[in-house]
């Protein structure tokens, strides 16, 4: 019992490393790409890495539920890579993105109630409520911001209400599927999309700069798409999908961490706003 404690401890820490190091390689990334070779190398990165497993699974699974399966990947994948990628990019801190993301599960919540006919208890609504709040005070204690500010933070919300949407049609649609053989045909269907745009967007291997950016990228879907979402599955199945979700408040902790690291200004106002938004996802899942 105590070593599947453990093994379940170690796979949450990994989890929270890869998935909270991800603004920060996004960040990197950035430096010689643009947003959309950015999400279109992560993807057919991690798209690579599941292609032959896709090919295997996908004969497994009902054919009537392959066309949900690949909209969650679009969802879940494909959308909120080019969006964080475009918000970091442009103007967005890494550490920022880290606290935007932890609004996922509220977002859970709010479009189960309004468009899946989710069962939405009071508690829930009132963790929904100081969620928002804290995301509300942090908008408002940044300064003046320009309204390209304000798009892009818009662009990373949008990604979470993707992630919301897409949680909310794996729940109701895609039940009793084997989560790991939807994730590779998923994750393998696009590297189509992203061939397509990489093949439109070329990329230059002209400098070191460039190699390191490139790298970052291929880090970020290999590590943070493919791996990692391997980790989850296998996480959900040792210990349960509470455990599991719990990672969300140590997901932008490193954020937060790395963003420090690499010199960015983070004041003690978006940590407060942090604990809100935390303690808002924690009673919304309590």
């Amino acid at each position: 019992m105590s070593r599947q404690k453990n093994s379940s401890w170690a796979l949450f820490v990994l989890l929270a490393l890869v998935w909270g190091s991800s603004f920060i390689l996004i960040k990197k990334a950035s430096n010689e790409l643009t947003g959309l070779q950015i999400g279109a190398i992560r993807i057919f990165s991690a798209g690579i890495v599941f292609l032959p497993f896709a090919i295997f699974h996908v004969g497994k699974l009902p054919k009537s539920k392959i066309p949900i399966i690949i909209l969650t990947g679009l969802l879940g994948n494909l959308f909120p890579a080019f969006l964080f990628a475009i918000a970091i990019h442009q103007k967005i801190d890494s550490s920022l993105a880290g606290i935007l993301n932890s609004l996922t599960p509220l977002f859970v919540i709010v479009i189960g109630g309004l468009f899946f006919k989710s069962k939405v208890e009071a508690k829930k609504v009132a963790g929904v409520l100081i969620g928002f709040a804290g995301l509300f005070i942090l908008s408002i204690t940044r300064g003046p911001v320009s309204i390209s500010d304000v798009g892009f933070t818009l662009l990373i919300l949008l990604a979470t209400v993707f992630y919301g949407v897409n949680v909310n049609i794996i729940g109701t649609y895609l039940k009793g599927l084997d989560p790991i053989k939807m994730a590779t045909v998923s994750i393998g269907f696009l590297t189509i999309p992203t061939a397509i745009v990489l093949w439109l967007n070329p990329v230059s291997f002209s400098s070191v700069e460039m190699h390191k950016s490139i790298l970052a990228a291929v880090a970020l879907g290999i590590l943070g798409s493919a791996i990692a979402t391997v980790l989850f599955y296998m996480l959900i199945k040792k210990a349960g999908g509470l455990f599991a979700s719990l990672v969300t408040y140590a997901i932008p902790v490193v954020a937060i961490t790395w963003g420090m690291l690499d010199g960015e200004n983070i004041s003690l106002i978006q940590f407060g706003c942090l604990g809100i938004i935390l303690c808002g996802v924690y009673l919304a899942n309590k």
